[in-house]
């Protein structure tokens, strides 16, 4: 027996809140808007080394493509931010993003329970991403009505600002779709200006080669000498073009005890000089992990270069 479509758009709602969701959206699984844009941005070298983000290029610009039947797409949001909690000065050169546990490993059994209620009500199909599948989240999500795409390129939502984590669920039920949310970044430009590496080639136009995320996550190998100067405090990540943001004044902290610290950040000195496999072994189970022994403590002997006395 399957639900209608408006049931069933509430019972996924309701389920999404039990499993701890913030937010949650429904739009339509047509082409993305932006997918045009997205094409050009390739084009134009913004992706730098990361090569994967065209290989499926296909897919992303049709959902139908990576789910034959798709229909709708869920949304959910899953709010990050920690506030101010005991041990936060030490994490001040990390991305909020990484201060805990690994995002991927607390979302992913979520929405695959969420796939499973889809199946068991409606015998849907679904197919669920945490930035790892061949989807366009963002604008997937902004045109669901989770947020709007603003200036620095993410996501955000009039309450919860830019601190939140996305995943997206491609399913072949029916559902009734949420109306997008519109622009309201209006004329601020924040984000751009406090951008510390001018990384933000136009208004909603990241370029990767400059962003000091992309420079001490994605990036392999050594970093450009010109550069090494421009990554001020951070190791991994960077918070810049979201602490400034007027949206993420009054974010609310999150409720999820594992996107806050278990313990201190080792700072850049000990990175430094810890083996690949304690680094490993310490950042193990953690969005850390991603750049690598070596980029850790490349990341890391920069950090302290600029630290000691001249």
């Amino acid at each position: 027996m399957t639900l209608a479509a408006a049931a069933l758009r509430e019972s996924i709602k309701a389920r999404a809140g039990e499993l701890g969701f913030d937010r949650i959206a429904i739009g339509p699984a047509t082409p993305p808007e932006h997918g045009p844009a997205f094409s050009r941005w390739l084009e134009a070298g913004h992706a730098a080394t990361m090569g994967y983000l065209a290989r499926r290029e296909g897919e992303r610009l049709d959902p139908s493509r990576v789910l034959p039947g798709v229909r709708a797409v869920v949304c959910v949001a899953l709010n990050y931010y920690q506030g101010d909690p005991p041990g936060a000065a030490s994490w001040a050169p990390v991305a909020r993003y990484a201060w805990g546990r690994d995002y991927h490993a607390v979302m992913a059994p979520r929405l695959r329970a969420l796939e499973a209620h889809l199946a068991e009500a409606a015998g849907a199909l679904s197919k669920s991403y945490v930035d790892t599948g061949p989807v366009l989240e963002r604008d997937l999500a902004a045109r669901a009505g989770l947020g709007w795409i603003g200036k620095n390129t993410m996501l955000l939502h009039p309450e919860l600002g830019s601190w939140f984590f996305i995943g997206i669920l491609l399913t072949t039920a029916a559902l009734d779709f949420d109306e997008p949310l519109t622009d309201r970044c209006g004329s601020c430009r924040a984000c751009l200006d406090a951008c510390p590496t001018e990384a933000f080639a136009a208004p909603y136009v990241l370029d990767a080669r400059r962003c000091i995320s992309y420079l001490t996550i994605e990036h392999r190998g050594p970093i450009d000498a010109s550069q090494e100067g421009e990554l001020g405090p951070w190791q991994f990540g960077c918070d810049a073009c979201q602490s400034v943001c007027p949206w993420n004044r009054k974010a609310p902290t999150s409720s999820e005890p594992a996107f806050y610290p278990s313990e201190p950040y080792p700072g850049a000195a000990r990175i430094a000089e810890m083996a690949d496999d304690d680094l490993r072994k310490r950042f193990a189970d953690t969005a850390l992990a991603r750049a690598k022994p070596a980029g850790l403590r490349r990341n890391a002997l920069i950090a302290r270069a600029r630290s000691l006395p001249a």
